[in-house]
């Protein structure tokens, strides 16, 4: 064995023999208890960074060690391969989006593989394969068969110039990326599947994910927004004609003051027709694109109508009016205003003069107060200024007002969600085609089953401006029955290939349909996924719904994809800068600089490696290229080894919390691995011996307790709490007792063996390169990953002897080594048998005795 650990002999090696024995390919088998473990796949930008590095090595730490529990463990990889990126890349570099992100995804793979993840490479899947999108195609087609899709209007931002849809991301400051025009809102044809159909599942089920963390449900459900209200109509006063409003609110009806409708509304247009004011006003926001969380900081805007609504319990008339905080998409695009008692409201009434109506007073005995004159009064209170509701509380008024609404016909109860229709349509080139045809007519089928996959066409060129296939008339011309028929020009959303590519993995290469269902429901749910908490919302929202469609189409047989979530925190680093001579900032690589610090670890000064010119610090900040502060995972590997990489990102912080990057973290964690493979080596220079528990001494029982006691905790913090930093520190702490602790005779050669075993199968999944060497070189036949994991010896912790700290006045003045099972009495007359005690005690009187069992005696005297 060698004397020194040198990951860069042992790392290639090892991996070697992973590939060779397809160590982590993995097939389904009744007889084991299946464990699936994922992480959330990355897009193959290029290269790898230290935010995949963390989320990779987590999921890695989390299967290896389930497998050494006994299950059968699934980890697969793959690549979400479609999206803008490419496109944008493709055009830069003049090459295709699809050779970009092959070479992409190749150099990633290795990577990945250097890293020493142990993924099952035979399901690996890229997004981009038409063997992949097939099936996601195939389900849009039945989904439309059963009308859960459904093609309407929807605005989207149009560069005039280049006659082009644009990305919210290609809008800089309103304008085109490549043009510079100003960017108009354009209504165009668009897909959406009706996720709303569901919204009540996916609230409920919310309730079923125990193992999710309960910030991403809260957000979950607010996104969802289940609300309960009423739907009014009011009548206009000059034609009678009826719209309708939502409310949360009723019991703040008859404060309305006036109503409130999109510009994209029904009145607002009519308006337009004859009012200069009202045309510029509805075509400013037309060309304005406002999202929803835009709408409580944005300045209130509007314009009058000259119509007015009546409403319909006072019968009196209030204005209608124009204003830029309703949105067509929300509701029924106009609201009842009660400027008394909603902010909106308040802001745009106080800016055009309308009337603010007090009808909600604070309840009585509260500390809230209504000043309707710096604010309107938000809160739910008592009605006043109501007529025959005053005096009621919300859930009377509610309640009483609903009544009345709908007893004339003027309303309705209803619920209400925030949700959405899924959008899936993109006017981008590289996406999955979305199978639809298009008559001459204006009408349209979906693709039949013989056309699938529509293929997207990989050998083109990028003019950065048209799509390929929407520049191509002959790729859309198809023949259906005879007839001439167009395809869709339009890709799908890439959220559509990460909402089932978790499912795909657990048949990735069945031709005969979509999943392979003894495969998928033998795998299915994912036990452990792992990903950022920016997918809180979208991804995991629209991956829950797929799954409920594929349970429902008789795919897969259970309600939710994925029974555990662990949401990793971002990698931070320092970031350096320099000043350019126009003011601006040059940000400078860690790697880069070099620095003093003082003895808190503040840095006190910095200074560029190349010049020694002085850089400025400007702290830590997720590592990102527009600070140039990332940390290339190959640089480090090359220079520590894989192993001490995924030691530090897994002790450094919890999974949950910000990951700081430290260069002398990285180097201490590397000091650990060296003083466990030294360990190793005495271990193993001193030789075995048969472990007999009768013939242990006191200090050998003491340290085979600590064996038993970090067993014990690294088992519960990696399989329960998730807290895996603990579970090293708790190694840590153990392999500097083991060091410290004599290898003269046999007993303690064999508790050293047993120990370092322990250890070595406990490091395995972290470090699993050099876990692998040991275990062999310590003689042991196979893989670590197939021993077991150790086991708790209860007896071990059962306490022979107990440490007794002996106080007087509160001050220590002896210790005692007593029968674990002493009682108070027996410790007492030892503890008076010490001469420091009694020194201390002696000609004075005994007040008090306090005995806390089997840690402390406190004598009280004077």
């Amino acid at each position: 064995m060698q004397e020194q650990y040198n990951p860069q002999e042992i790392e290639p090696k090892v991996q070697s023999y992973w590939e060779e024995n397809k160590t982590f390919k993995v097939v389904e088998d009744e007889s084991k208890e299946k464990y699936y473990c994922l992480s959330m796949f990355p897009y193959p930008s290029g290269r790898l960074h230290m935010g995949h590095v963390r989320n990779y090595t987590i999921g890695d730490v989390v299967s290896r060690f389930q497998r050494l529990q006994g299950k059968n463990v699934m980890q697969p990889m793959g690549w979400d391969a479609f999206g803008l990126p490419a496109e944008n890349a493709a055009i830069k570099n003049n090459t295709a989006p699809a050779k970009w992100t092959y070479e992409n995804i190749d150099y990633m793979r290795n990577q990945l593989k250097q890293l020493g993840f142990g993924y099952d490479w035979d399901r690996e899947i890229a997004t981009c394969h038409p063997e992949y999108y097939k099936w996601e195609q195939w389900f849009f087609t039945k989904l439309y068969e059963k009308g859960l899709v459904y093609k309407k209007m929807s605005t989207v931002n149009w560069d005039p110039v280049d006659q082009t849809v644009l990305a919210n991301e290609q809008v800089i400051d309103g304008r085109g990326w490549r043009s510079g025009a100003l960017v108009e809102q354009k209504e165009i044809p668009q897909w959406f599947i009706k996720i709303t159909d569901y919204a009540q599942e996916l609230l409920d089920d919310l309730d079923k994910l125990d193992y999710w963390p309960e910030q991403v449900k809260t957000m979950q459900r607010n996104w969802i927004g289940r609300s309960e209200g009423l739907e009014i109509d009011f009548k206009r006063a000059d034609n009678g004609e009826s719209f309708t409003v939502y409310t949360t609110r009723p019991d703040t009806f008859m404060g309305v003051t006036y109503v409130a409708v999109a510009a994209g509304h029904p009145i607002a247009l009519e308006a337009a027709q004859n009012n200069p004011a009202a045309a510029e006003f509805v075509e400013e926001c037309k060309n304005t694109k406002v999202a929803e969380a835009d709408l409580a900081t944005m300045d209130k805007k509007g314009v009058a109508t000259g119509f007015t609504a009546i409403h319909p319990l006072t019968g009196q008339e209030v204005p209608i009016w124009i204003a830029n905080f309703v949105l067509m998409d929300y509701g029924s695009g106009a609201v009842m205003a009660v400027p008394g008692h909603d902010q909106r409201d308040y802001e745009f009434a106080s800016a055009y003069g309308l009337e603010i109506k007090q009808v909600i007073a604070p309840v009585e005995g509260t500390e809230e107060v209504a000043d309707l004159e710096n604010a309107a009064f938000t809160e739910k209170g008592i009605l006043i200024n109501s007529g025959e509701f005053d005096g009621l509380e919300f859930k009377a008024a509610f309640d009483a007002i609903a009544d009345k609404l709908e007893g004339i016909g003027a309303g309705k109860r209803t619920v209400n969600f925030r949700l959405r229709d899924w959008g899936v349509s993109r006017q981008r080139y590289w996406g999955s085609p979305i199978p639809m045809l298009n008559k001459e007519d204006g009408s349209e089928l979906a693709a039949t089953e013989e056309m699938l996959p529509v293929r997207l066409p990989e050998d083109v060129v990028m003019d950065g401006v048209t799509s390929p296939i929407k520049a191509d008339p002959e790729w859309a011309k198809a023949t259906v029955n005879g007839e001439t028929v167009f395809h869709e020009t339009d890709t799908f959303d890439t959220f559509m290939e990460s909402s089932w590519y978790y499912a795909r993995y657990c048949s990735p290469r069945y031709d005969e349909g979509m999943l392979e269902p003894g495969a998928a429901n033998y795998w299915l749910p994912v036990n452990q996924y792992i990903g950022g908490i920016e997918h809180a919302i979208l991804h995991l929202l629209y991956a829950r719904f797929f799954h409920k469609l594929l349970r429902d189409f008789g795919l897969v047989n259970s309600d939710e994809p994925f029974e555990r979530l662990l949401c990793q925190g971002m990698v931070l680093a320092d970031t350096y800068y320099r000043k350019d001579e126009k003011g601006g900032d040059i940000w400078i690589s860690p790697l880069d600089v070099e620095t003093e610090k003082d003895d808190k670890g503040r840095i006190t000064k910095a200074w560029h490696k190349d010049d020694g010119e002085p850089v400025f610090s400007a702290g830590m900040s997720k590592m990102s290229k527009s600070k140039n502060n990332g940390i290339d995972p190959q640089t480090v590997i090359k220079q520590y080894g894989a192993d001490t990489v995924r030691l530090f990102m897994m002790f450094t912080a919890p999974p949950e919390q910000t990951l700081e990057w430290s260069d002398s973290g990285v180097e201490g964690a590397q000091r650990f691995l060296r003083r466990i493979w030294k360990y190793a080596v005495d271990v193993k220079n001193a030789g075995t011996a048969e472990l007999d528990l009768a013939a242990l001494n006191s200090n050998q029982k003491a340290l085979r307790r600590e064996v038993h006691k970090a067993i014990a905790k690294v088992t519960d913090d990696v399989e329960r709490r998730q807290t895996f930093n603990t579970a090293i520190a708790a190694v840590m702490e153990l392999s500097n007792k083991l060091s410290k602790a004599p290898l003269e005779n046999a007993q303690d050669i064999a508790l050293a063996n047993e120990a370092l075993n322990a250890i070595v199968i406990m490091l395995a999944p972290i470090t699993p390169h050099m876990c692998h060497e040991l275990w062999t070189q310590l003689g042991h036949e196979g893989d670590v990953l197939d021993a077991s994991w150790p086991v708790v010896d209860k007896n071990a912790l059962v306490e022979d002897e107990k440490l007794i700290v002996v106080q007087v006045n509160g001050k220590l003045r002896a210790k005692l080594t007593v029968a674990a099972d002493a009682t108070k009495e027996q410790v007492e007359a030892l503890a008076f048998g010490e001469e420091n005690v009694t020194k201390f005690t002696d000609g004075k009187t005994i007040r008090k005795v306090i005995y806390v069992p089997g840690k402390l005696l406190n004598v009280v005297a004077n």
